[in-house]
């Protein structure tokens, strides 16, 4: 669920660290009206999607007791996510609603990572390549400039916005260098999390026609770079040509090189490393005779 857990309850208060510092923004009047808007079909549709995704990807892990085909980076920024934005869980008084679906989420991406520890031998390692300290210091970094105020709370919430927007990245890169796969389960689990953007996209945009002085910089940012890529996986999978997918598939290779190299600098060669270097030693040696 995205920026829109924060954005008012159906019965008219607010919810969380970040409806405070919206009121404080707004006025206790507007912040009224933005309620009233933000409960409206987008927003109910992006949440059933977001939930129908969540329950698929555990159904596909039960049903082929193995972690084939997701990526785990994905799972572990996703729980990143919720445990950033859902601090307010215990100290501000929440509807229903709001409560069942933050719950319903920290408590499954924790059951997802305990199906990843229990089935690690069913992991793919060598496709889930992204690498996560490249998505975290630059997210991390766009929180604290871009937070609308400088507290702990805040800042997570934003760094939460930022961090959902690449959160998938790992799960494309996954799928793309996974080509073979066929499993209906993880081409629907992507396609419900990237609708759900979609349809946050369009409640932001219904907001801002019914509300002009509505503005949420960080949600925005978060889910226009969500949906790029999403668009773009999209139209890989459809028509085979990928406008992003050569260029992330280039950085993702050099950054692993890099970490390989740095790795090796620090900790010496490992035994892979080590034996390459040995078959190529041998190699040679038979071409000099």
């Amino acid at each position: 669920m995205g920026a829109e857990i924060y954005q008012g309850l159906p019965n008219g208060g607010t919810d969380g660290a970040a409806a405070d510092s919206m009121e404080k923004l707004y006025g206790p009047a507007n912040i009224a009206k933005l309620t009233s808007y933000s409960w409206n079909i987008f927003r109910y549709v992006g949440d059933g999607l977001h939930l129908f995704g969540v329950v698929v990807l555990l159904t596909t892990l039960a049903k082929n007791q193995s972690c084939q085909g997701i990526s785990r980076s994905t799972q572990i920024l996703y729980f990143v996510v919720f445990t950033s934005r859902y601090l307010d869980l215990v100290d501000h008084s929440q509807h229903a609603y709001l409560v069942f679906f933050k719950l319903t989420y920290i408590i499954t991406s924790i059951i997802v990572l305990y199906l990843f520890y229990r089935w690690d031998v069913t992991y793919d390692r060598r496709k889930d390549t992204c690498s996560l300290s490249v998505i975290f210091i630059p997210c991390a970094t766009a929180a604290v400039l871009l937070a609308n105020e400088l507290s702990a709370i805040e800042m997570l919430w934003s760094f939460s916005q930022f961090l959902e927007g690449f959160a998938m990245v790992p799960q494309y890169i996954f799928c793309y260098r996974d080509g073979s796969t066929r499993d209906w389960g993880v081409g629907l689990y992507v396609a419900s999390l990237g609708g759900y953007r979609v349809f946050y996209a369009a409640n932001w945009i219904y907001k801002k026609v019914q509300m002009p002085q509505y503005s949420d910089v960080q949600s925005w940012i978060g889910g226009l770079i969500e949906i790029m890529f999403f668009c773009d996986y999209i139209l890989s999978r459809v028509t085979g040509t990928s406008l992003l997918r050569t260029f992330v598939l280039k950085v993702d290779d050099k950054i692993k090189k890099m970490h390989d190299i740095v790795e090796s600098m620090v900790v010496g060669p490992s035994r892979e490393e080590i034996s390459e270097l040995r078959r190529r030693h041998r190699a040679q040696e038979s071409l000099d005779v």
